[in-house]
């Protein structure tokens, strides 16, 4: 279910309470939920995974992405929660990112990796690699990865 975008990076659609012990083992010491609560009576909240996840000695971040689009702000949010994992984790974390079906998260981690300069040519080889398309944000990944040089 866990799919590897990068070595540091796992995505995957929505995760039980069951999956964080999965994820440990994989090294992983932050969970990001990118779904909003509510979005499907089957979910499982997040305060539930918040709780395992803290049991297992792992952060929790909630940055919540609907159909609606991204924002500045979550961009924002995930580059400071991946950047507190390295700095408290002495560089050594993992991140394990979770939505339903694992898109938003993958399309997420894209739009910021752009931001930051990634050629987009090679994010959108990379998260397809892991099964996902982020051609509907071609045009967005361009123009940040054009106003970060």
């Amino acid at each position: 279910m866990l799919k590897t975008l990068t070595p540091t990076i796992y995505v995957s659609p929505q995760i039980t309470v069951g999956t964080i012990d999965e994820a440990k083992a994989l090294g992983v010491t932050l969970v990001v939920n990118n779904r909003p609560e509510g979005e499907s009576p089957d979910q499982t909240p997040g305060a539930d995974i918040e709780a395992a996840a803290k049991a297992a000695g792992m952060a929790y971040v909630a940055i919540p992405v609907g159909h609606g689009g991204f924002a500045p702000w979550q961009l924002d949010a995930l580059d400071e929660a991946l950047a507190g994992m390295d700095r408290d984790g002495g560089g050594a974390g993992k991140a394990l990112c979770y939505c339903r079906s694992g898109t938003r998260s993958t399309l997420l981690w894209s739009l910021a990796r752009a931001r930051a300069g990634d050629s987009p040519e090679a994010i959108a080889r990379t998260a397809a690699a892991a099964g996902y398309d982020v051609s509907p944000i071609d045009e967005m990944m361009r123009a940040l990865a054009a106003g970060a040089r």
